[in-house]
């Protein structure tokens, strides 16, 4: 292990803990003002009753009597909130944090792999197309009424091994064939999303999801993408070691006993599954996955056994920050617009009428983040950023 790696487990946790905070205050702010100790305590609630209720569970298939519902009642917190707000925070808000985490999360990890494997630190998730898939599959969904979370997941995942297939030579797959056959697949779906918006009537929504959102986050959604990107986190941590020797170069990994192909397809199959899991819900959020393996790399180094869990746990947070702004920005926008009576200000209102109960696309946000940090790279990119 390397000498550092005290500080950093630390700094690891401290990264868990912060995101814990993140989730509960971030939860805690809306239009209607709920305290974050409340919120605390309301899914601190919740928590200790869905625990109860599984316990009885699987007291009952295996056909135990214990009843924990006794232990549980004397760490209960005194119920001190009402019923609409405890509906805000688990109905409404909590499902919408939990979401914008985990596609963070997905994103960040993706994103950390793909710049480990092509060894560009300009790589993201949607460097091989995935996004022009995922776009197509949203597409479809809108036009015929099919269900889009499915649809865009599966066109998303089906890209990936067209992608690969097409750029398999002699049985292994170069690098740079990858991200060219990428390219060339992501024009050709993204011609085809183009067709589909043409003749939909679900222009609006179409275009409303490719601006990527959480505006119908739900538990049901949380749940599917919980186990498909906990799954996708856990299989890439599998290769950390992998892509710290193939940092080295091919044939010095293949030299050490690295299956150098194996774990390009094991690796481009994991990053496209979360990725596709994490946009079929959220729609397409850009820089995610491009600016935070970046960041972190720069203040941890390049070693993978701690660079990836540090992205996803920046990621999961970069983006329930993010989302949080999205969600209230308009709304603070309303607030200053009537509170000022310039006639710049009053016309600026009437013009673009009510801001209230309306959600800036979170795919907005984290572009204006993440294009001018992309310019930073491209004119400050360091040669031996990999060393």
């Amino acid at each position: 292990m390397p000498k550092y790696s005290g500080s950093i487990r630390s700094l690891i946790f401290v990264m868990a803990a912060i995101l814990l905070v993140v989730l509960v205050s971030n939860t805690a702010i809306g239009t209607t003002n709920i305290p974050p100790l409340l919120t605390a305590k309301i899914i601190y609630s919740n928590m200790l009753e869905w625990i109860e209720g599984t316990v009885s569970g699987i007291g009952s298939l295996i056909g135990s009597s214990f009843d924990a519902s006794d232990l549980l009642s004397s760490i209960s917190p005194d119920r001190t909130w009402s019923d609409g707000q405890e509906k805000i925070i688990m109905g409404i808000r909590l499902p919408r944090v939990l979401l914008s985490a985990l596609v963070g999360a997905a994103l960040a990890t993706a994103g950390c792999t793909m710049q480990g494997l092509l060894k560009n630190p300009l790589a993201d998730p949607y460097i091989i197309g995935m996004s022009s898939g995922a776009a197509l599959g949203a597409a479809i969904g809108f036009t015929l009424l099919l269900p889009i979370q499915l649809i865009s997941f599966l066109v998303a995942s089906v890209t990936i091994f067209v992608v690969y297939n097409i750029s398999k030579i002699g049985g292994k797959v170069p690098v740079d064939t990858l991200l060219l056959a990428g390219i060339a697949v992501g024009f050709f779906l993204s011609a085809l999303t183009s067709f589909f918006l043409f003749f939909s009537e679900s222009l609006h929504q179409i275009i409303y999801w490719m601006m990527g959102g959480f505006w119908n986050a739900s538990w049901d959604k949380v749940k599917i993408t919980v186990i498909i990107v906990f799954a996708g986190i856990a299989l890439s941590y599998r290769h950390s070691w992998n892509l710290n020797v193939m940092l080295l170069g091919e044939e010095q990994a293949q030299s050490l006993g690295v299956n150098i192909e194996s774990v390009k397809k094991q690796i481009l199959v994991i990053s496209a599954l979360i990725t596709a899991a994490a946009v079929s819900v959220s729609g397409i959020i850009g820089f995610v996955g491009l600016i935070i393996p970046h960041i972190m790399r720069n203040i941890i180094g390049p070693d993978h056994r701690v660079l990836l869990p540090a992205s996803t746990l920046m990621g999961a947070i970069f983006l329930v920050i993010s989302d949080t702004f999205a969600r209230t920005f308009p709304t603070k926008v309303q607030i200053l617009l009537e509170s000022n009576d310039t006639l710049l200000f009053q016309l600026i209102l009437e013009r673009i009428g009510s801001l209230q109960g309306v959600d800036l696309p979170v795919g907005i946000v984290t572009a204006l983040f993440g294009a001018p940090f992309f310019v930073y790279l491209l004119r400050k990119r360091r040669k031996n950023l990999y060393a």
